[in-house]
């Protein structure tokens, strides 16, 4: 039976134990203590007189806090236990633990009571993997402290266990003799501190955050202010609210600093993405703008800091090009994986442009418009000087590097994800079709910001005309009319690769279907091959490469399915959207918890419950961002100049639902909808 894993997190510091707290090398999952992609505890192991702990119970607070009620002892000992043990755990820039030990006892007791400690500094990305390094180890009994450190060359990471209570310190943990009143506790604090060595030793996370005394008072206040400044939502179907209050919660976890950063900016998620993903940043943020609109202007100052400004194949940086991920583990800084600053995604660049402009329309921030001109110029040029690969007017992807990196730079980055009907996967360079939908997006958007901000209409004029352009050759060479839907790509001789896939759906979000087509692409969205009850599957089955288990070869989505619920609003496919969103909202509720960055797509009239799959990780930034989106699609908000427009078609049965407080450039707004069927109106 899989161990249960328990996860406490905060921004880009999280540990992951077992149901009793404990902490031990698993090759098949990332458990530790992490933080900027680096695991500083691999072993941390309680024990009461040598014996190891059973789980009572567990409350989780919040997303950085839990605890653990445990007793020794075999599960028969339970109810005659006359010792019990709380460990009280959170994170934020390092780790607390406060251990409580209590005599139930009429009679004083003694105890052993142990920690056992242990890292290996492994790089998240090695997991699975691992390779022996050489920790130093330095136990100080008189200052109450343990401290491991590893150090190859540059890179040098140290973990610094201390405690508040005196204790024998020794190269494997801490060892605390201790005597409890009758019917009394004993208590320790352990923090852990985590130090990544800059130039001249100095720590590069010291100014992140303080190691102020109240720190967990901060995190409750901070993550009230999130909650506050978010719209309130009121729904008469059950469970809803708290779904939506989990996602917003689970958004609040998932921000985080980088290195030499002042704002937070959205991971991408637990366990594998705790780092700045472009397109996962990007994605999130548009989910989002409805919501949280904060997230935005830091993800966008970010990503232009970042943005490429000369060839360099070993990071595959390109002039303009807009950031795929930021790494600080020891992979990166030594070349084994793409280095910390990496680019190999052909999406990021105009999805950077259309984020900009969806963020004025919503804020009116016309500022930010201006500060990024140059930054927004220089992504649109990339499009057509970079992304243009073979000179016929198609964004495409290939590796500049061939010893790592990505080799599919697109959302279907798994390397089996672009293969026709018949399971070929085409040549490189690859131009997948929903990359031609965001070019042609970032375009006009682009000449929107051109003629109203930027005050230069000729290169709006020219934006334009090559949107239009793009749009014609696409509608030409892309779409198969035959199976009445648009080849999932064209490989580098302009043949189409004739599968059905999702992407199809993110071709309605950008607009470049023409009218006359979509009515087939929203019948094929929520058609039998590829609408699982669930969602939209990434590959339609039927097909040779169908997988109902494959993450890009027919598992759902749910922030694929978002866009495409969107994109068929855009359409006025009103009950399609509607349909799409209904089974990603029962998904997630029925699941519970954090919504998963994909489940199977298998039928659901078959499993009757969501199948949820290893490797797909939760909390995922742009999959709570989705249920998001999903709302604000049920209610149709759009901006329209400084009013807020709302123009609901809700699901058959969903009662009725209330929005209230949705910030934008006309302050704050209230929505209000109910579905046909209740017989009620809004307000």
């Amino acid at each position: 039976m899989k161990q249960e894993l328990v996860h406490v997190l905060a921004g880009n510091v999280f540990a992951i134990s077992d149901a009793q707290g404990d902490i031990e090398v698993d090759p098949q999952a990332p458990v530790g203590l992490f933080s900027f992609d680096t695991r500083f505890l691999s072993h941390w192991v309680l024990t009461v007189d040598g014996e190891r702990l059973n789980a009572l119970s567990r409350d989780d607070m919040t997303y950085f806090e839990t605890r653990f009620f445990l007793v020794p002892g075999a599960a028969s000992h339970y109810v005659d236990a006359d010792v019990s043990i709380i460990r009280h755990r959170s994170v934020h820039d390092c780790f607390h633990e406060n251990i409580t030990v209590l005599n139930h006892s009429a009679q004083p007791a003694e105890f052993t009571v142990r920690m056992e400690v242990g890292s290996d500094f492994a790089d998240i990305a090695e997991v699975g993997n691992l390779r022996q390094r050489d920790v130093h180890v330095d136990a100080d009994s008189a200052r109450h402290r343990l401290v491991l450190c590893y150090e190859r060359e540059r890179f040098v990471r140290e973990a610094t266990v201390s405690s508040t209570a005196p204790v024998e310190v020794d190269d494997g943990g801490m060892t605390f003799r201790i005597r409890v009143d009758p019917e009394g506790r004993w208590e320790t604090d352990l923090h852990v501190s985590l130090t990544i060595q800059g130039e001249h030793g100095q720590d590069m996370r010291a100014s992140l955050a303080s190691h102020q005394q109240d720190v967990r008072s901060g995190m409750d206040e901070d993550l009230a202010g999130w909650l506050n400044r978010a719209p309130r939502l009121v729904s008469e179907r059950d469970g809803l609210e708290a779904t939506y209050q989990g996602s917003l919660a689970d958004l609040a976890a998932l921000r985080y600093r980088p290195l030499a950063y002042t704002q937070r900016v959205p991971t991408g998620g637990l366990p594998w993405a705790m780092s700045f993903c472009g397109r996962d940043s990007l994605i999130t943020c548009l989910e989002t703008m409805a919501f949280t609109p904060e997230l935005t202007p830091a993800t966008l100052r970010m990503l232009a800091l970042l943005q490429g400004g000369q060839l360099d194949d070993e990071h595959e940086e390109e002039p303009g090009k807009i950031l795929a991920q930021l790494r600080y583990g020891e992979s990166a800084a030594f070349g084994a994986l793409p280095n910390a600053l990496y680019y190999g995604a052909a999406d990021t660049t105009p999805l950077f442009v259309v984020l900009l402009d969806e963020y004025e329309l919503w804020s009116g921030d016309a500022d930010l418009v201006r500060e990024l001109r140059h930054p927004a110029r220089m992504a649109l040029d990339w499009i057509d000087e970079y992304g243009d690969l073979t000179g016929d007017g198609y964004v495409r992807y290939q590796r500049r590097n061939e010893r790592h990196g990505v080799v599919n730079q697109s959302w279907k980055d798994s390397d089996d994800a672009i293969a026709d009907a018949r399971a070929r996967q085409p040549a490189f360079p690859r131009a997948t079709c929903e990359l031609q939908g965001y070019a042609y997006d970032a375009k006009r958007r682009g000449a929107r910001l051109a003629r109203t901000f930027w005050d230069d209409p000729g290169y709006a004029d020219r934006l334009e005309r090559e949107a239009e352009a793009l749009k014609e050759r696409f509608n030409r060479d892309f779409w198969l009319p035959h199976q009445e839907y648009y080849a999932l790509a064209l490989d580098p001789y302009g043949e189409p690769v004739d599968a059905l896939s999702s992407n199809i759906g993110h071709l309605l979000w950008s607009g470049i279907v023409p009218d006359h087509r979509a009515e087939a692409v929203a019948e094929h969205l929520v058609g039998p091959r590829l609408f699982n009850g669930w969602g939209v599957r990434t590959l339609a089955a039927g097909q040779r490469p169908y997988n109902p288990v494959g993450s890009h070869l027919g598992a759902v989505w749910p922030s694929d399915n978002a866009l495409i619920a969107a994109g068929l609003r855009r359409y006025r496919f009103d009950a399609h959207a509607a349909r799409i969103a209904a089974g990603i909202l029962d998904m997630a509720q029925t699941l519970g918890g954090a919504v998963p960055e994909l489940i199977a797509g298998y039928e659901r009239s078959i499993t009757k419950y969501p199948v949820q799959l290893p490797s797909a990780g939760r909390p995922q930034s742009w999959s709570s961002g989705a249920l998001l989106m999903l709302l604000g699609t049920l209610l149709g908000l759009r901006p329209t100049g400084d009013d807020l427009l709302v123009t609901p078609a809700l699901p058959a049965g969903f009662g009725r639902l209330e929005l209230l407080d949705i910030p934008g450039r006309w302050g704050h707004a209230d929505a209000y909808a109910s579905d046909r069927s209740t017989g009620t109106r809004p307000r």
